[in-house]
């Protein structure tokens, strides 16, 4: 088993930044990629980033150029960067993690943190 924990969310203005970071425990010798998911009220949970151990990335269309994972394999942890954060990106975000080494790492969640973007 993986247990995963995230850092607080926040309320941030629209155009600000944020960083999220989680720190994963238990068998982490098993993962093989780390990512993170948001849920926005009313919608459906979405895959924002994911980083697999050999450092390979992939973003949400919506996300790219405005965040940036990444994954420290030594202390097993991930970090999603986000800047011109918009009233759109308000969600519950979600790290992740799995053993395979795909784009939607889904094998463990953590609890979520939400993030709030309004002036």
């Amino acid at each position: 088993q993986v247990q995963l924990v995230e850092s607080e969310g926040g309320l941030v203005q629209p155009g600000g930044s944020l960083t999220l970071s989680c720190a994963a425990s238990g068998n982490i010798a098993s993962i093989n990629a780390m990512g993170w998911y948001r849920q926005a009220p009313g919608k459906q949970r979405e895959v924002v980033a994911a980083i697999t151990t050999s450092g390979s990335t992939n973003y949400h269309y919506s996300v790219m150029d405005r965040f940036t994972i990444s994954m420290d394999t030594t202390k097993v942890t991930t970090r999603l960067q986000m800047s011109n954060l918009q009233p759109r990106d308000t969600a519950v975000y979600y790290c992740t993690a799995s053993t395979a080494r795909d784009y939607y790492p889904e094998d463990y969640w953590g609890q979520g943190t939400q993030v709030t973007v309004s002036s």
